[in-house]
Protein backbone atom coordinates (compact mmCIF):
# COMPACT_ATOMS: atom_id res chain seq x y z
CA UNK A 1 0.00 0.00 0.00
CA UNK A 2 1.20 3.51 -0.72
CA UNK A 3 1.09 6.32 0.85
CA UNK A 4 -2.16 8.05 1.73
CA UNK A 5 -1.82 12.02 1.97
CA UNK A 6 -5.94 12.22 1.37
CA UNK A 7 -8.14 10.48 3.75
CA UNK A 8 -10.95 10.25 1.14
CA UNK A 9 -8.45 7.79 -0.41
CA UNK A 10 -9.61 5.40 2.47
CA UNK A 11 -12.37 3.48 3.34
CA UNK A 12 -13.44 4.75 6.03
CA UNK A 13 -15.89 1.14 6.84
CA UNK A 14 -12.81 -0.46 5.90
CA UNK A 15 -10.41 -2.72 8.24
CA UNK A 16 -6.72 -1.25 8.90
CA UNK A 17 -3.77 -2.31 11.01
CA UNK A 18 -1.24 -0.30 12.25
CA UNK A 19 1.15 -1.02 9.68
CA UNK A 20 -1.39 0.62 7.31
CA UNK A 21 -1.68 3.63 9.57
CA UNK A 22 2.30 4.47 9.17
CA UNK A 23 1.11 5.20 5.49
CA UNK A 24 -0.99 8.08 6.60
CA UNK A 25 0.16 11.31 6.01
CA UNK A 26 -3.20 13.86 5.75
CA UNK A 27 -3.72 16.45 8.09
CA UNK A 28 -6.99 15.37 9.50
CA UNK A 29 -6.69 13.71 13.46
CA UNK A 30 -8.08 10.17 13.54
CA UNK A 31 -7.79 6.90 15.70
CA UNK A 32 -7.43 3.27 14.90
CA UNK A 33 -10.07 1.06 17.36
CA UNK A 34 -9.89 -2.35 16.95
CA UNK A 35 -9.11 -1.80 12.83
CA UNK A 36 -11.72 1.21 12.96
CA UNK A 37 -10.94 4.58 11.35
CA UNK A 38 -12.39 7.57 14.15
CA UNK A 39 -12.13 10.92 13.49
CA UNK A 40 -11.40 12.97 16.21
CA UNK A 41 -12.78 15.93 16.75
CA UNK A 42 -11.72 19.37 15.83
CA UNK A 43 -9.28 20.72 17.91
CA UNK A 44 -10.70 20.53 21.78
CA UNK A 45 -12.15 23.87 23.09
CA UNK A 46 -10.53 26.14 25.31
CA UNK A 47 -11.51 24.79 28.49
CA UNK A 48 -11.07 21.00 27.50
CA UNK A 49 -7.69 22.68 26.74
CA UNK A 50 -7.11 24.45 29.84
CA UNK A 51 -8.15 21.65 31.73
CA UNK A 52 -5.62 19.41 30.17
CA UNK A 53 -2.69 21.64 30.71
CA UNK A 54 -3.65 22.21 34.63
CA UNK A 55 -3.96 18.29 34.91
CA UNK A 56 -0.58 18.01 33.23
CA UNK A 57 1.28 20.89 35.34
CA UNK A 58 0.08 19.26 38.87
CA UNK A 59 0.86 15.65 37.69
CA UNK A 60 4.03 16.72 36.34
CA UNK A 61 5.19 18.92 39.71
CA UNK A 62 3.76 15.57 41.48
CA UNK A 63 6.03 13.13 38.87
CA UNK A 64 9.16 15.63 39.12
CA UNK A 65 11.54 12.95 41.21
CA UNK A 66 9.87 9.93 40.29
CA UNK A 67 10.45 7.84 37.15
CA UNK A 68 7.06 8.39 35.50
CA UNK A 69 6.92 9.61 32.07
CA UNK A 70 3.59 11.88 31.32
CA UNK A 71 2.63 12.58 28.20
CA UNK A 72 -0.48 14.40 26.39
CA UNK A 73 -1.66 14.97 22.73
CA UNK A 74 -1.04 14.16 19.99
CA UNK A 75 0.72 11.10 21.20
CA UNK A 76 0.42 7.18 19.37
CA UNK A 77 -0.72 4.37 22.00
CA UNK A 78 -0.58 1.42 20.45
CA UNK A 79 -2.97 -1.11 22.03
CA UNK A 80 -3.42 -4.93 21.70
CA UNK A 81 -4.99 -7.54 23.53
CA UNK A 82 -2.83 -8.69 26.13
CA UNK A 83 -4.49 -12.16 26.12
CA UNK A 84 -3.37 -12.98 22.65
CA UNK A 85 0.57 -12.93 21.36
CA UNK A 86 1.64 -9.81 19.28
CA UNK A 87 3.32 -10.26 15.84
CA UNK A 88 5.05 -6.50 15.29
CA UNK A 89 2.52 -4.05 13.75
CA UNK A 90 0.56 -6.54 11.82
CA UNK A 91 -1.24 -7.96 14.84
CA UNK A 92 -1.61 -4.39 15.94
CA UNK A 93 -5.05 -2.77 15.22
CA UNK A 94 -5.72 -0.18 17.96
CA UNK A 95 -3.88 3.52 17.79
CA UNK A 96 -5.14 5.91 20.46
CA UNK A 97 -4.40 9.68 21.39
CA UNK A 98 -5.17 9.84 25.00
CA UNK A 99 -5.68 13.60 26.63
CA UNK A 100 -2.96 12.45 29.14
CA UNK A 101 -1.20 9.14 30.05
CA UNK A 102 1.16 8.19 32.29
CA UNK A 103 3.72 5.45 31.72
CA UNK A 104 6.13 3.93 34.01
CA UNK A 105 7.95 1.33 31.97
CA UNK A 106 10.25 2.70 29.70
CA UNK A 107 10.49 -0.64 27.58
CA UNK A 108 7.22 0.60 26.36
CA UNK A 109 8.19 3.94 24.53
CA UNK A 110 9.87 3.61 21.15
CA UNK A 111 10.47 6.81 18.44
CA UNK A 112 6.55 6.61 17.36
CA UNK A 113 5.11 6.83 21.14
CA UNK A 114 3.58 3.90 23.46
CA UNK A 115 3.32 0.55 22.73
CA UNK A 116 1.11 -1.48 25.43
CA UNK A 117 -1.00 -0.10 27.83
CA UNK A 118 -0.05 3.36 29.88
CA UNK A 119 -0.41 2.78 33.47
CA UNK A 120 -2.83 5.43 33.98
CA UNK A 121 -4.81 7.04 31.12
CA UNK A 122 -7.09 10.32 31.48
CA UNK A 123 -9.69 11.32 28.93
CA UNK A 124 -11.51 14.72 28.83
CA UNK A 125 -15.23 14.31 27.58
CA UNK A 126 -16.28 17.07 25.10
CA UNK A 127 -19.60 17.05 23.02
CA UNK A 128 -18.03 15.36 19.91
CA UNK A 129 -16.34 12.24 22.08
CA UNK A 130 -18.62 11.79 24.70
CA UNK A 131 -19.61 8.88 23.79
CA UNK A 132 -16.49 7.06 22.45
CA UNK A 133 -14.77 7.61 25.32
CA UNK A 134 -17.66 6.29 27.63
CA UNK A 135 -18.48 3.33 25.81
CA UNK A 136 -15.18 2.34 23.48
CA UNK A 137 -12.61 3.43 25.70
CA UNK A 138 -13.75 2.24 28.74
CA UNK A 139 -13.78 -1.55 27.01
CA UNK A 140 -10.67 -1.04 25.05
CA UNK A 141 -8.40 0.06 27.82
CA UNK A 142 -10.00 -2.45 30.51
CA UNK A 143 -9.17 -5.52 28.04
CA UNK A 144 -6.06 -3.72 27.05
CA UNK A 145 -4.78 -3.59 31.06
CA UNK A 146 -4.34 -0.06 31.32
CA UNK A 147 -4.41 -0.10 35.56
CA UNK A 148 -6.10 3.47 35.93
CA UNK A 149 -8.32 5.82 33.65
CA UNK A 150 -10.08 8.90 34.67
CA UNK A 151 -12.98 9.97 32.89
CA UNK A 152 -12.97 13.58 33.20
CA UNK A 153 -16.52 15.50 32.83
CA UNK A 154 -16.15 19.33 32.66
CA UNK A 155 -20.00 20.28 32.56
CA UNK A 156 -20.45 18.36 36.07
CA UNK A 157 -16.71 18.93 37.16
CA UNK A 158 -16.03 15.71 38.31
CA UNK A 159 -13.95 12.73 37.03
CA UNK A 160 -14.64 9.06 36.90
CA UNK A 161 -12.47 6.83 38.27
CA UNK A 162 -12.02 2.74 36.94
CA UNK A 163 -9.23 0.55 38.86
CA UNK A 164 -8.51 -2.52 37.26
CA UNK A 165 -8.75 -5.39 39.61
CA UNK A 166 -6.90 -8.72 39.64
CA UNK A 167 -9.54 -10.40 37.36
CA UNK A 168 -8.79 -7.48 34.84
CA UNK A 169 -11.82 -5.80 35.17
CA UNK A 170 -12.44 -2.11 35.97
CA UNK A 171 -14.15 -1.11 39.26
CA UNK A 172 -15.63 2.04 39.18
CA UNK A 173 -14.85 4.44 42.59
CA UNK A 174 -16.87 7.12 43.93
CA UNK A 175 -16.61 10.32 41.32
CA UNK A 176 -14.47 13.40 42.87
CA UNK A 177 -15.28 16.69 42.87
CA UNK A 178 -12.97 18.04 44.96
CA UNK A 179 -9.82 16.31 45.28
CA UNK A 180 -8.50 13.06 43.69
CA UNK A 181 -6.17 10.76 45.18
CA UNK A 182 -4.69 8.06 42.14
CA UNK A 183 -4.75 4.25 43.58
CA UNK A 184 -1.98 3.37 41.52
CA UNK A 185 0.40 6.51 42.75
CA UNK A 186 -0.66 7.15 46.01
CA UNK A 187 1.55 10.41 46.07
CA UNK A 188 -0.43 11.74 43.32
CA UNK A 189 -3.00 13.89 44.71
CA UNK A 190 -4.93 16.38 42.50
CA UNK A 191 -6.35 19.24 43.57
CA UNK A 192 -10.00 19.41 41.21
CA UNK A 193 -11.25 22.41 42.62
CA UNK A 194 -7.76 24.41 40.77
CA UNK A 195 -8.50 22.41 37.94
CA UNK A 196 -12.00 23.10 36.95
CA UNK A 197 -11.31 27.09 38.09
Amino acid sequence: MAIITDINELDLDGFYTYADYLKWQFDERIELIKGKIFKMSPAPNVRHQRISARFHLQIGNAFRRKPYQLFYAPFDVRLYNRQKSLNANKDIYTVVQPDLCVICDDAKLDERGCIGAPDLIIEILSPGNSKREMDQKYELYQESGVLEYWLVEPVDEAVFVYVLNEQGVYIGLKPATTTLTSSSFPDLTIDLEEIFS
